[in-house]
């Protein structure tokens, strides 16, 4: 049995309810409801399993290990430290599961600490003994060669010592400031020092500037293969030369988790962008949140670091391998082996997409939509590209959220600016850890000559839109693209997300008065077709619920899918739990977070929940509704949760051509039928991987959108 399916102790399920009673039941009840920071670590732990899962390749199973360690740093970093924020100043707040937050932390610290010891276990049991099987090693100390050595004492020499500053502490050197997540080692010292000084205790920061890991030249290694070594080790190996004429009695390796969210005062800021410049720079040294500590530290020196940094033994992990094993992923690129990953893929093109002639004519004959990665994210980038040197296109509007440090989205846009057009850009400073990547594309395009605004003040924009306009003839024409997604592209190969390119004139002019908005001001303006946070989408969502409650009562057939990456929004909730209690049947593909608890009797026993984690990251939000037969479907940006639908900036678009509709409903059931990269919440909030019958047949909706969308998939996999 995995964490994922034994992580909370077993409910009692209610009893059987009559229909008096489901009428009286409290949908507000705290009983109802999970809380959403452990279900997101349950998210998390999930991406860690698939380490174990054979049906990845033995390179993407270490990706995803290293990928559960980047993922805890952030909860750390952003829940952990909220949570934390809370209980200091006296600002508790509990949420619709009635959990107070002291309760909900130490539930975090409980099942972090059994999560973190698994995936050393997985890492030192399961992976580096599959790895060494396969010729890839990571070289301990002992197993050293005298050449390989040599080798290293240089490395050590020339890159390392130059670098390193060690710090002896005594009451002239106090402990120091140490970098959120930052490599250092506690070295135990004897003896005395050139001014007589003898404190016993020093810290050594790793230069950051240094890779993690170092693979060894292919000459140093007889038996071919792949061998590495952590910088860990030979500053371990080395650190006596650091202290000349002393005694290392030990060095341990630790390394401390900071509060690393922004806090900006936007009623007492009048500059985003210089306020933003200004948190950027102490990111790196916020509250202490965590520390992690070499496992074979001595209780002592543990003792001294937690006091130093103000933390509990709840605060304190310690770890039976690297401190940080996220940074293990720079190895993989490094290792040379296509048959240990999974096989590259070529995306598809729908058929209308025609890059021989103009993609505003391709848009002009139908509406296109694509799905990211298994169809390709090129006729995005060059719809802009087009735009930007054709001189019949007049202007351009754009909202960026992630874009990539080398975006050719940015690109064009910068040429578009260049070349004359109006180019107006809503760029969202405060996209958690981009945003000093966006304060640098927004320079770049005001020194273009774009003119850059950073959306609503209180409301990040995240809305995924691009507005372009054409003069054709004596008429101007708009053409648009919607997405579920960043306008990324090296996410757009590791994510899944809808784009929608349309010259429809009403969703045209919706997106119009979205961009006025955003850059002006002014009243609310009505929108026809689509769905617009803050204003209509939330409410607009628990209408077309309720009419699927409606449909039910009278006896129709009903039927809601939604697939989002998250599920919290309380009113949102309770919708679907009426829909469930009127019979109506609803399906639900939510990644990570969900508060919503399934398959309680006279509440929820018409729900279903599964998380589908694979090869790609699940990022379509989709939501779907039988309508009585005269189903409708919208995609968009936003995610069933508090920040998406009340206080973000966001955008839903109807899919109303059939054969699209038709294809994204054929789409979004693979997902409900998907038996083997999908986990199913049950009612006391943990998950259990599906698996098929022994008569079903095998379904993985990545593997079959791979199969049917893109234009060479490699050799087959599950995914």
């Amino acid at each position: 049995m995995t964490i994922a399916e034994n992580t909370q102790t077993k409910a009692e399920q209610p009893p059987e309810l009559s229909m008096t009673d489901v009428q009286d039941i409290d949908l507000n009840s705290s009983e109802f409801y999970i809380n959403r920071e452990l279900s997101h670590l349950q998210f998390n732990i999930r991406v860690l399993e698939q380490a174990l899962d054979e049906a990845h390749p033995l390179l993407d199973r270490l990706f995803f290990l290293c990928i559960f360690s980047k993922n805890l740093d952030e909860f750390f970093e952003v829940r952990v430290a909220d949570l934390v924020h809370q209980l200091t100043f006296n600002r508790e707040q509990s949420g619709i599961d009635g959990l107070h937050p002291a309760q909900v932390l130490d539930e975090i610290y409980s099942l972090c600490s059994t999560t973190v010891e698994r995936q050393y276990e997985i890492l030192n049991d399961t992976l580096l003994p599959q790895l060494k099987e396969q010729n890839i090693h990571f070289l301990r100390r002992a197993e050293w060669n005298d050449e390989q050595r040599i080798w290293i004492r240089d490395y050590f020499d020339d890159s390392i010592q130059p670098l390193i500053s060690p710090i002896g502490l005594d009451p002239s050197h106090p402990f120091p400031r140490l970098v959120n997540k930052s490599l250092n080692f506690i070295v135990a010292l004897d003896g005395k020092d050139a001014f007589g000084r003898q404190t016993g205790l020093a810290i050594i920061p790793a230069p950051r500037s240094l890779p993690r890991t170092l693979r060894l030249p292919d000459e140093l290694v007889q038996e071919g293969g792949d061998h590495f070594v952590f910088l860990s080790s030979i500053i371990h190996e080395y650190a006596d030369e650091l202290f000349p004429g002393m005694t290392v009695k030990g060095c341990y390796q630790f390394r401390v988790t900071r509060n690393a969210d922004l806090d900006i005062d936007h009623e007492e800021t009048s500059d985003l962008a210089s306020a933003l410049e200004d948190e950027l720079h102490s990111r790196n040294f916020g509250e202490e949140m965590r520390l992690e500590v070499a496992d074979n530290c001595p209780d002592e020196l543990i003792s001294f670091l937690l006091r130093q940094f103000n933390l509990d033994e709840s605060d304190l992990f310690k770890v039976n391998g690297p401190v940080n094993l996220g940074r293990l992923i720079e190895v993989i690129d490094q290792i040379n082996r296509p048959d240990l990953r999974y096989p590259p893929f070529t995306p598809g093109l729908p058929k209308n997409v025609n890059f021989k002639k103009s993609i505003f004519e391709s848009i002009r004959a139908k509406d296109t939509l694509l799905l990211h990665p298994f169809e390709s994210f090129t006729p995005v980038v060059d719809l802009l590209r087009e735009a930007a040197k054709d001189p019949s296109v007049k202007s351009i509007k754009q909202t960026l959220y992630r874009t990539g440090a080398k975006s050719e989205i940015v690109n064009a846009l910068v040429d578009a600016a260049r070349n004359g057009k109006e180019v107006t850009v809503v760029i969202e400073l405060r996209a958690r850890f981009d945003e000093e990547e966006n304060l640098y594309l927004a320079n770049r395009l005001q020194e273009a000559g774009a003119v850059v605004v950073y959306g609503v003040v209180g409301y990040k924009t995240h809305a995924k839109m691009m507005l372009i306009v054409r003069k054709e003839g004596n008429q101007y024409r708009r053409y648009v693209h919607l997405g579920t997604g960043n306008y990324h592209a090296g996410n757009a190969r590791a994510y899944t997300d809808y784009s929608f390119m349309t010259c429809d004139d009403s969703i045209c002019e919706d997106v119009h008065k979205v961009f006025q908005q955003l850059t002006g001001m002014g009243e609310v303006m009505r929108v026809k077709k689509l769905f617009h946070a803050p204003f209509t989408l939330h409410k607009r969502l628990i209408q077309l619920i309720d009419r699927e409650r409606e449909h039910a009562d009278a006896g129709k057939p009903a039927l809601i899918r939604m697939k989002a990456n998250g599920l919290t929004e309380p009113k949102v909730i309770r919708a679907l739990y009426r829909a469930s209690q009127s019979g109506v049947k609803v399906e639900l593909i939510i990644r990570g977070m969900c508060s919503l608890r399934p398959g309680i009797p006279g509440v929820s026993e018409n729900i279903e929940v599964r998380s589908i984690i694979g090869r790609f990251l699940e990022h379509t939000r989709v939501y779907y509704f039988l309508n009585g037969g005269n189903d409708e479907i919208y995609a968009g940006s936003a995610d069933l949760m508090e920040r998406n639908l009340l206080r973000r900036v966001e955008t839903a678009f109807p899919v109303e051509t059939n054969k699209i509709k038709e294809r994204m409903k054929e789409e979004l059931e693979i997902y409900v039928k998907d038996n083997t990269q999908a986990w199913v919440l049950q009612t006391d909030g943990s998950y259990v991987r599906a698996q098929p019958g022994p008569d079903d047949e095998t379904i993985s909706a990545q593997s079959w959108l791979l199969d049917k969308l893109a234009a060479s998939s490699g050799t087959p996999s599950a995914s």
